[in-house]
């Protein structure tokens, strides 16, 4: 259900959703599921985009109320799937031009092998969190987004990486100051899928405490709104980003995933 900072005005007829599950699945599934998946969301009028791999399903959708939740409730009613979690927000138009429903290697490219449905870094929540950054002084908070994502806003007084993919996060984290091993980090993204992977992988490479902020910054904005929170959130969509209420900055035809191929890379 939506948090209780997430509000909709009049004019915002338009729900997305961005959701993503790492889970085991094979190549016949996800093969045979794409057709399946594709005519569902033509019928249902939704645009966005769905990347199938057998790691799992990543999706960024928009359409209309009743049409985008008769899908998820279909994806949900396959097993694997089941437990399926999604962040909304709402527009007064859709902000894609088309529907794909695309294979890929993984939902996630980072360049090195990291298995979420085997391990990954604890969660925190962002109730949790913004606990923490109210009471400690002491949390160090890792942006894994690139550079033109969060130069539209990130958390207070976060480490950014100077990157334009997530592919070389794991050059990033090589060049990192061993004293930061033993500190408290908290990693986070947009929706919650790169600080899952980035999490594990520093967790293999021996950092200590580290933690993956759930649901990433959507769900803080939804849960906790602006607190610890500095400008906007960048969305792979015509949208451009959103602030803390999770309205649009601006509808635009924004170069990056307007067309409905955003990836979060």
């Amino acid at each position: 259900m939506p948090g209780q900072h997430l509000h909709r005005s009049p004019d915002e007829r338009i729900l997305n959703i961005a959701a993503y599950k790492f889970v085991s699945l094979t190549p016949e599934f996800i093969r045979s599921w794409r057709p399946v998946l594709r005519s569902y969301c033509r019928a249902y009028g939704l645009k966005g985009t769905v990347l199938l791999s057998t790691e799992g399903i990543n999706l960024f959708l928009a359409g209309e109320d009743d049409n985008l939740h008769a899908l998820l409730a279909y994806i949900r009613s396959h097993e694997p799937f089941a437990d399926l979690q999604w962040k909304e927000s709402f527009s007064s138009s859709i902000p894609f031009t088309r529907i794909l429903v695309k294979l890929k290697k993984e939902i996630i490219p980072m360049g090195h092998n990291i298995n979420p449905t085997e391990f990954t870094a604890p969660r925190v929540t962002p109730a949790e969190l913004k606990q923490w950054l109210d009471t400690r002084n002491d949390i160090v908070m890792l942006d894994t987004r690139n550079t033109y994502e969060y130069e539209r806003g990130t958390f207070a007084n976060a480490m950014t990486m100077d990157i334009e993919h997530f592919r070389t996060f794991p050059a990033f984290v090589e060049q990192l100051d061993e004293s930061l091993k033993d500190k408290t980090i908290v990693t986070f993204c947009t929706g919650g899928i790169r600080c899952e992977k980035a999490g594990a992988y520093m967790v293999e490479k021996g950092f200590t405490n580290v933690y993956q902020l759930d649901g990433g910054i959507l769900k803080y904005f939804e849960d906790v709104g602006e607190a610890h929170y500095d400008g906007n959130c960048f969305v792979f969509d015509g949208r451009g980003s959103l602030d803390p209420a999770l309205h649009a900055e601006f509808f635009a035809n924004s170069s990056r995933g307007v067309d409905g191929s955003n990836e979060e890379e």
